[in-house]
């Protein structure tokens, strides 16, 4: 249970970065920024107090919305049908400028925030006392996962996202405001994101560096479950949640490593992902 609880984190904080990359092929290294700036809007909009949480989810997860819109208005644009390598300078530039206005505005001593309302009191499994929040955690990110399975296959929105995947130029053909559609892709992988770090709060402090390690993690969720799969995603961050948990209780001072040997193992035998597609599918 506590590792489909990490599974849960995870998920909501590589599904946005997957989203991008599977739809406009951007490789986006400032990922883990945007994951902390939602919990650090959170953080800022409650003053620390638990009792706000629920109040001021939504408007942390839309101030991440807008972040992402503007950064892709702003920044992803000019490079978007350049090499991968821009990208990858660019989005890596963020990270760092996202971190030092973020140490600026918020500071750099750690944060954290209590349960919120309804989750205060933990539950017994088999006698044993377990966070009720783990339980929501689980809720949260399964219920995004179907919200966005529903959206990207039974809205025409969604038909429109998975369209551009394949052919930009039949799109614009058609009459569609590509750029718009961009926009809108880029600001939901980044409220996502965001969505993730704000109700991963009650679980782990933010602080500066948090962003390091969480583009870490994600890419390591995407590279297992295949980059632009969103239920490889969710595939990889159960795998990599349960290894973390039973590699901390049988041999803790090796857990680390247990993520990364199934990292090199997939990427070994399957290095388009456990359910990504293989690169000559891909159009």
């Amino acid at each position: 249970m506590t590792g489909l609880a990490s599974a849960a984190s995870l998920f909501l904080l590589a599904v946005g970065l997957s989203l991008i990359f599977g739809a406009l092929g951007i490789v986006n290294f400032a990922h883990g920024s945007f994951f902390a700036l939602g919990a650090y809007f959170l953080f800022a909009l409650t003053r620390g107090d638990a009792a706000g949480f629920w109040h001021y989810l939504p408007v942390a997860v839309a101030a991440s919305l807008v972040v992402g819109a503007v950064v892709e208005r702003v920044f992803m644009r000019r490079v978007l049908n350049r090499a991968e390598h821009y990208q990858i300078l660019l989005t890596y530039a963020l990270l760092l400028i996202i971190e030092d206005v973020s140490k600026i505005c918020f500071g750099a001593d750690y944060k954290s925030i209590g349960m919120p309302k309804g989750f205060e009191m933990p539950v017994f499994v088999l006698g044993i006392p377990f966070p009720s929040y783990y339980l929501g955690l689980v809720g949260l990110a399964a219920a995004a996962a179907l919200l966005l399975w529903l959206f990207l296959h039974r809205t025409r929105y969604g038909t429109l996202v998975r369209a551009v995947a394949q052919d930009r130029e039949m799109l614009e053909a058609l009459g569609v405001n590509v750029p718009l559609l961009f926009t809108v892709i880029f600001a939901l992988g980044i409220g996502l994101a965001g969505f993730g770090g704000a109700v991963s709060l009650p679980l782990q402090s933010i602080s500066t560096g948090v962003a390091v390690d969480a583009v870490i993690s994600a890419f390591i969720v995407v590279v297992v479950g295949g980059l632009g799969s969103i239920w490889g995603t969710l595939l990889g961050a159960i795998l990599i949640g349960e290894i973390q948990a039973f590699g901390a209780l049988v041999l803790p001072e090796f857990s680390i490593a247990f993520t990364y040997v199934l990292m090199a193992a997939v990427l070994l035998f399957r290095p388009w992902g456990l359910l990504g597609r293989p690169p000559a599918v891909r159009t």
